[in-house]
């Protein structure tokens, strides 16, 4: 469904931990909800942390205390769909606050157009990746490098995806990512030999945000997280 002059406003937040964020989606939710803000697109680079989602398994995570505490990862369940997964340096993470009624109210079109975004843009990296039937997510052969785990609560669009640009792919020694034991991970800067930063990426993702979304205008901010709703809210 096309709107007319479809804003997409991209706030990037810089390294944060996880918890904050969290609370900072659910602000941007009840926002979008009302009205008050148009679609968002939070970027950040989380502190290690192992996520369970809703239908997740604790017996997914299988490090111990002392890997825990020695790489500094702690354990947050959460409300979002999927199993465990993995956010920390390295991997740039996106919670597209959309509200669907914009766009289309189907949840599968929803992940598909995530999926989209990022099989485009790996094929600007000369990288072949698509879709495994049966799973969620981005693939380079039988390794994920994009992660999806999103909840929709009346139509407006919480967490979002994990994308592998240069994190420590030891850290999900930790864990079965996605409760899938016979599938690996992998991540951009594996797959060239070479280091990629996020900043290399960031343009890339928000332009083809704006392309698969079919958003008319892009306006980005990077700023710290906010104390109080008025200071979301564009023009305050």
């Amino acid at each position: 469904m096309k709107h007319a002059n479809k804003l997409l406003r991209v706030i990037d937040i810089g390294r944060r931990s996880y918890r904050p964020v969290w609370d900072l989606q659910k602000q941007l939710h009840r926002l979008r909800l009302a009205g008050a803000i148009p679609d968002t697109l939070v970027l950040v680079e989380h502190d290690p942390v192992y996520t369970i989602g809703k239908n997740g398994s604790e017996l997914h995570v299988i490090a111990n205390e002392t890997f825990l505490s020695s790489r500094g990862i702690e354990i947050v369940h959460v409300d979002r769909g999927g199993d465990v997964t993995y956010h920390g340096p390295g991997q740039l993470v996106g919670y597209p606050i959309f509200d669907l009624h914009q766009h289309r109210q189907s949840i599968s079109w929803y992940m598909r157009q995530l999926e989209e975004v990022f099989i485009r843009l790996l094929q600007e990296w000369g990288i072949p990746a698509g879709r495994q039937e049966g799973y969620t997510g981005v693939w380079v052969g039988q390794e994920k490098i994009v992660a999806l785990g999103v909840r929709i609560s009346r139509w407006v669009t919480l967490h979002g995806f994990a994308f592998n640009v240069n994190p420590d792919l030891t850290d999900y020694q930790g864990i079965i990512p996605c409760g899938i034991f016979h599938r690996g991970v992998t991540s951009l800067t594996q797959l060239l030999g070479k280091k990629i930063e996020l900043h290399q990426v960031k343009p890339q993702v928000i332009r083809l945000f704006q392309q698969v979304f079919n958003f008319d205008r892009v306006e980005e901010e990077t700023r710290a997280l906010p104390q109080g709703n008025a200071s979301l809210i564009p023009g305050r």
